[in-house]
């Protein structure tokens, strides 16, 4: 069993780069007819290469794993089809067997909410299944609540992972927006300097390394006063000293990224399924016309960092059709959810937290479409919600 002691590896031995790529092969339904050779590590640039066997114990291709993520590198591991050619022993691909693209696909999903972290619910989440993500991932670290990383980049990989099983879950050429700000770490002693993280352009690196398309960033201005409760410029206030100077944050990123497809965004609404749908999704006016949103803050005594229904609301209104499914990663008190459902759209809502679970439950548990389980889903049974459901 070989570890690598030298790097911060999320895989280090032969066990856990097997373990990885039989849950990628589960989800490309191989999982049964295909076994493994020997992995071997190649550091120079951090990758695992695990060889793929048929039942003859010929190689058939190879899964690559980022060594410090633990995420398959799709553009370098055999390609899903080729597997099933080689397994069957067709030289090529038959085009006719292919899924027809020339229309949006549909998602069958329906009203869910799950108890768990979001990295293993979004694993059992079927393909291209969800139409937008919404969300706003976890401060690292900004304050005690929050402590729950090793390091920055403990928290840059796992929100990686995250945003990558997004990408496999989210249909083609549709949207992933993602409010997010940067964020300050207090000192730990008056001798210590207090650091700023701007977090934003860290994810913005994620996502394209995700192959997600920047479509564009939205400023979310808060009313003059907002920020100053943290602290930031009173120094300055005080003594007007040059070097000092610290100006007050009143600002949030909105973030948008479109899941990168050769399909224009026209193809989504000329080709969709629905027209009807279409139709209604249109937007009034008293629209925002620039990337300047001036929306007031939210505050809850049950959870420290709410984002404004109305955020979600010009989100989700923006960025889909009615009926279309909405998932929230990181749904907290399910702020995404009551937007969705009064816009005429679903939810998924994954959430770690028992207590704000309880909370989705007074407020969207009377809904009487709301699932709670996903037979029949791409013809096979997916037992998610080991940790709870309702």
């Amino acid at each position: 069993m070989r570890k690598n002691n030298k790097k911060n590896y999320r895989i280090n031995t032969v066990a856990q780069a097997k373990c990885a790529a039989l849950a990628y092969l589960k989800l490309i339904n191989l999982e049964k007819v295909v076994g493994f050779g020997l992995p071997e590590i190649d550091d120079r640039f951090d990758i695992w290469r695990v060889p793929l066997l048929a039942a003859d114990k010929n190689k058939i291709g190879e899964i690559v794993l980022n060594a410090i993520t633990a995420i398959v590198d799709e553009s370098k591991s055999t390609d899903s089809k080729l597997l099933e050619d080689r397994l069957l022993g067709r030289t090529a691909h038959v085009s006719s067997q292919k899924r027809n693209k020339d229309i949006p696909k549909i998602s069958m999903l329906g009203n869910i909410i799950a108890l768990g972290d979001s990295e293993v619910l979004l694993k059992d989440t079927p393909n291209e299944s969800i139409d937008l993500v919404f969300t706003s991932p976890p401060y690292y670290n900004a304050k005690p609540e929050y402590a729950e990383y090793l390091s920055y980049q403990d928290y840059l990989h796992k929100m990686q992972r995250i945003i990558h099983e997004c990408g496999r879950v989210l249909n083609e050429g549709r949207f992933f927006v993602l409010n997010v700000s940067p964020v300050l770490q207090r000192r730990a002693s008056r001798s210590e300097a207090s650091k700023r993280i701007a977090v934003p352009f860290d994810f913005h690196r994620i996502f394209i390394e995700e192959g997600f398309e920047f479509i564009d960033d939205i400023i979310w201005v808060k009313p003059e006063g907002a920020g100053w409760a943290t602290g930031r410029g009173r120094r300055f206030a005080a003594d007007r000293h040059p070097l000092q100077y610290k100006p007050v944050p009143v600002t949030e990123y909105v973030l948008v990224y479109r899941k990168k497809t050769d399909k224009l965004i026209d193809w989504l609404i000329r080709k969709h399924p629905d027209q009807k749908a279409v139709s209604e999704s249109r937007i009034g006016d008293g629209y925002e016309v620039t990337n300047i949103w001036k929306i007031t803050p939210a505050h809850s005594k049950k959870h420290p960092a709410v984002f404004p229904l109305e955020l979600a609301e010009k989100v989700i209104a923006y960025y889909s059709f009615k009926k279309d499914v909405i998932l929230d990663p990181f749904a907290g008190t399910g702020t995404t959810g009551i937007a969705a459902n009064k816009l005429g759209r679903k939810f998924v809502l994954y959430e770690r937290d028992p207590s704000y679970i309880e909370l989705m439950k007074s407020t969207l548990g009377s809904l009487h479409d709301l699932q709670i389980d996903w037979k029949n889903i791409e013809n096979k049974p997916l037992n998610l919600f080991n940790n709870g459901i309702f």
